[in-house]
């Protein structure tokens, strides 16, 4: 089988197929990436799972995720912290193991406010701080840490981080090859000012990631599993990754789909579906660097 060069399939997606298991479907339906995550990287180890990768000859997108560092200083921030530590080593190491091209790329959802909290400059001041904490770390990792900007309906308990403009305005201390964004359509279509922050991203060099999937209404009760395949909900697709691509960002684009119908559906036929999604939503014009 084949599948756009480009296409990366993330691995929840198919969230309840195992690291083994995400590989090979991936690699059967002919698609030469994945983002992995790191549950089920833990299940297996990360020396194992560093092996499976390097046999799958697929190339490492991105790990989710790292961040979940709103806390206020004391012992559940310091562990939060150093778990970013672990997060940003097995990034390296899994992106080592992957094909040429491989992208050594975390991507970080910043945590949403603490118990009790109202605060909500304070919680995104605190994700400046871990940033400035473990810059240095991936930097010297070969590691991009990749703020992920969060759909405003998750600023309570998921991420203080909303849009585009202000991820990038948290990356803007650091060097773009170790502190970059996320492009996540789901999370940023709505954005009147999307496309002019697009723009600035790929200006600065620090697109690390575009993902893809589509927004879908009604919302469910459980709104993180309200994401569809493309061209199923709302999303403009085109003008999205016109915009990515008009920056000279010709990595790997990801499909990250949270939805439960689709977790209960045979991954092979999800996965197969995805790559027709892609195909169909998702005009592309440059080839993988």
């Amino acid at each position: 089988m084949t599948a756009p060069a480009r296409l990366s399939l993330n691995q929840a997606t198919i969230k309840y197929a195992n690291l083994a298991d995400a590989l090979r479907l991936t690699a059967a339906a002919g698609i030469e990436a994945i983002g992995v995550w790191r549950e089920p990287v833990a299940e297996v180890g990360l020396a194992e799972a560093t092996r499976m990768v390097a046999d799958s000859g697929l190339r490492v997108s991105s790990l989710c995720r790292g961040g979940f560092f709103t806390l206020r200083e004391g012992a559940e921030r310091r562990a939060a912290i150093d778990e970013n530590r672990r997060a940003i080593e097995e990034t390296a190491a899994l992106a080592a193991a992957g094909a040429p091209g491989s992208a050594a790329v975390l991507v970080l959802v910043a945590g949403g406010l603490p118990e009790g909290s109202t605060d909500l400059v304070g919680a995104r001041g605190r994700v400046g701080d871990a940033l400035a904490e473990l810059e240095p770390e991936a930097r010297a990792a070969g590691v991009t840490l990749a703020i992920e900007a969060l759909h405003p309906m998750y600023a309570a308990d998921r991420a203080v981080v909303s849009t585009l403009g202000q991820a990038l305005d948290l990356a803007e201390p650091f060097p773009a090859e170790s502190v970059g964004v996320v492009v996540d359509t789901f999370h940023i279509w709505w954005d009147p000012q999307v496309l002019e922050q697009i723009a600035r991203a790929g200006a600065a060099g620090r697109i690390a990631s575009y993902q893809v999937c589509d927004f879908l209404t009604p919302i469910p009760a459980d709104a993180l599993l309200g994401r569809g395949m493309m061209g199923d909900g709302h999303i403009d697709f085109a003008s999205l990754t016109a915009a990515v691509e008009a920056t000279g960002y010709a990595g790997d684009i990801e499909v990250e789909i949270f939805n439960a119908d689709i977790w209960a559906a045979d991954p092979e036929e999800v996965v197969a579906r995805t790559v027709r999604a892609f195909e169909r939503s998702i005009p592309l014009r440059s080839v993988p660097v």
